[in-house]
């Protein structure tokens, strides 16, 4: 029996939602929870290291997105009906896949999961400038490809 350590278990209840999200805005719903595991496994083997890092959670981001193999295709959110979500936009799937990963993830953490923008920097390990410009220009392209205005 493996004997977690209180303060694993306490970054992991903090952190894991936060990452599942993130990995899950860049791979889809499949590949995103398995990446989540991969990271969460690979914290917890070194979690000597990983516990004295600045950005533990950014870092583990990248671990989880670099055990995914590229797909071939721009990742494939999960199907509406599937999980009874409300109704959304039928082409927000296919014009969330045409973004580009960072300007992805930062529209669906900031929209979807109301992260600031200096949580997506840090998980990102960019600038918040950056945040706000790529999900200015991701925002852009929905509103562009959804035919969208806005007023004001």
């Amino acid at each position: 029996m493996v004997v977690l350590s209180t303060a694993f278990e306490e970054f992991m209840a903090d952190a894991e939602p936060r990452l599942r999200r993130a990995l899950v805005a860049r791979h889809g719903m499949h590949l995103g929870r398995d990446a989540t595991l991969d990271a969460m496994i690979y914290g917890w083997k070194h979690w000597d290291r990983v516990s004295e890092m600045d950005n533990p959670v950014g870092y583990l981001y990248r671990v989880g997105a670099s055990s995914i193999r590229p797909p071939k295709e721009p990742p494939q959110l999960a199907a509406v009906q599937e999980y009874r979500e409300p109704w959304i936009e039928p082409a927000l799937e296919t014009s969330l896949g045409a973004l580009s990963e960072q300007q992805r993830v930062a529209v669906v953490l900031r929209h979807s999961f109301e992260w600031t923008y200096a949580e997506i920097a840090e998980l990102l390990d960019i600038s918040v400038s950056t945040v706000r410009t790529q999900l200015s220009r991701g925002m852009e392209k929905l509103r562009r490809a959804l035919e969208v205005t806005v007023n004001g």
